[in-house]
């Protein structure tokens, strides 16, 4: 454990708090965040992590547009659900990225945990696009994703970030119940 995931670690759960409470303040501390994971992944051979990191960094910048600036009057994303087939295809979107990156991972790099950590990553890339539209399902997506990552976390080493994602899958669990009463949903 080191200075620098303690750090990250503390900018994750302000980060993640905010975005339960919909404060777009979420979205450039989270960047920070995910800066400094890059870094962390890359140390560990976590790869398909590091990737999804520098993909997060971009969706930083999109939630952070899309919960600010969207919208007809410009005045920022409402909380939504999301229809069947659309959660099937996102689904499905994870699932291939996750097989093409966990075969490159496999095959050319020496990657730690090739399969698992790029299943992680893909179906993340699909809960982060989720949530930076303000989908409601993007919190039991997350539930599941954080569960598996505090494992993967402890297999290597990485206490402080598995008790992070631990918490994480706290917050989502709280994200899931607030976004679900939010009165745009019964509008």
């Amino acid at each position: 454990m080191s200075g620098l995931e303690l750090f990250a670690a503390a900018l994750g759960v302000i980060a993640v708090w905010l975005t339960v409470k919909q404060n777009p303040w979420c979205w450039p501390i989270g960047l920070v965040m995910v800066l400094l994971y890059i870094w962390i992944f890359f140390d560990v051979k976590l790869y398909s992590d590091m990737l999804l990191q520098v993909v997060y960094a971009v969706l930083q910048l999109y939630g952070w547009w899309q919960w600010t600036r969207a919208g007809q009057h410009h005045d920022g994303r409402q909380v939504t659900r999301l229809g069947g087939p659309s959660v099937l295809l996102g689904l499905m979107i994870g699932a291939v990225g996750s097989l093409m990156l966990g075969a490159a991972m496999a095959h050319w790099t020496d990657a730690a945990q090739p399969w698992l950590d790029a299943a992680l990553t893909g179906f993340s890339l699909v809960a982060q696009w989720w949530m930076a539209q303000k989908r409601v399902q993007c919190w039991p997506l997350w539930i599941v994703l954080d569960v598996i990552f505090v494992g993967l976390f402890v297999y290597k080493g990485l206490y402080l970030t598995a008790a992070l994602y631990a918490l994480f899958t706290l917050l989502a669990v709280q994200g899931w119940r607030e976004w679900r009463a939010d009165p745009a949903l019964r509008a």
